[in-house]
């Protein structure tokens, strides 16, 4: 369990809340659940923005292969311990 809670688009500024929604809905659309850390990264948008574009970068690059892409996070998530 993280040590914070979650950012909450309803206390934030317009921009700042307006962009914490989109990203929420755009993950809970992908991953049926809105996960901790993009919870966490949507304290500070300038990070959710960066996270955002990480994950978007990711998913629109066409060098390698998507069954190696998931294959390489997969290894990377058991390195590190990550429990998502």
């Amino acid at each position: 369990m993280a040590r914070i809670s979650g950012a909450d688009p309803n206390k934030q500024g317009l921009l700042s809340g307006l962009l914490t929604r989109i990203v929420y809905g755009m993950t809970k659309r992908k991953l049926g659940r809105l996960v901790m850390p993009v919870r966490i990264a949507a304290h500070h948008s300038k990070i959710l923005w960066g996270y955002g574009q990480m994950e978007q970068s990711l998913l629109g690059s066409q060098l390698v292969d998507a069954g190696l892409k998931d294959l390489a996070q997969l290894r990377v998530a058991t390195l590190v311990g990550c429990p998502f």
